[in-house]
């Protein structure tokens, strides 16, 4: 599988930071695309993935977060770019969307794009809207799978915060997981994603956080594991708060709904729907 070295992207934009810390909604982006034409899926990348996020390994297809994976490279090369007018440094995941319209076979080749469509105002700051697009490499039009990921760049700023919403009744608790503390050095391992804060306690602390924390597509990876999403399907997911390493979750789900919440206390860390999609 050919994909792009993180480690060059996450270097130039912690470079580059500092010299974006008062970003504008209505600042232009970069109008370029990344780009994967010809993207082969190895056999031991994929188990790999699929082991550490508890996906069954030997599946006929792709799981449905795992595009996400091939496809984050690309969306760090966009956004460690000087054009780029967010700080990397500090960017924070909100939410990921994802429609798959069919099961995606990994002997089949795909072409993978990556693009940054705009800019949105948040209450906290100004959000950047990455969408991945995945396509058959035969030139077909539409995307046999696609996400749009927004990254949250705090700042000072007059956007109003949204009404307060009542919170509604909890989701029953299926499942306890008990995370250790490498679980973000090994899903490092297995998707490329190595940033510090996931590695070890020591360069958490640099960024602030008491202790590393899981990656935020390793918990929506392993919810979907737990429920079943497969097929056709549309997940919208939204991270609400950090998981500490080492820890312990509870995995909550009912109907099309489901969440991954702190064992003790009120804390939700991620909550999400899955709807199958009509083909």
């Amino acid at each position: 599988m050919t994909t792009t070295p993180l480690l060059p992207s996450m270097l130039r934009g912690a470079a580059l930071s500092p010299f974006k810390r008062h970003p504008r909604p209505d600042a232009p982006l970069p109008g370029t695309a990344a780009r994967l034409p010809d993207l082969q899926v190895t056999a031991e990348h994929l188990a790999a993935y699929e082991r550490v996020c508890a996906f069954p390994t030997g599946h006929a297809g792709l799981p449905v977060t795992y595009p996400h994976v091939l496809g984050f490279p690309l969306a760090m090369r966009l956004m460690s770019a000087r054009r780029f007018p967010l700080p990397l440094l500090g960017l924070v995941h909100t939410s990921i969307e994802i429609t798959q319209r069919q099961d995606l076979d990994p002997a089949t080749r795909y072409e993978l794009t990556v693009r940054i469509p705009e800019l949105r105002p948040h209450h906290r700051g100004t959000q950047a809207a990455v969408s991945t697009e995945l396509r058959a490499a035969d030139g077909a039009a539409t995307p046999v799978w696609e996400s749009t990921s927004t990254y949250l760049a705090r700042h000072r700023t007059t956007t109003p915060a949204p009404p307060a919403t009542e919170p509604g009744t909890p989701l029953p608790p299926l499942a306890e997981w008990h995370l250790p503390g490498d679980l973000g050095r090994r899903y490092g391992a297995a998707s490329g994603d190595r940033n510090p804060i996931h590695l070890h306690p020591l360069t958490a602390r640099v960024f602030g956080f008491p202790r590393a924390i899981a990656h935020g597509m390793w918990t929506v990876a392993r919810c979907l594991a737990e429920f079943g999403a497969a097929g056709p399907v549309r997940v919208q997911t939204r991270f609400k708060a950090p998981v500490l390493l080492p820890g312990t979750v509870v995995y909550a789900a009912e109907g099309p709904a489901f969440a991954l919440r702190a064992a003790r206390g009120d804390r939700v860390h991620v909550t999400g729907e899955v709807t199958p999609l009509t083909v």
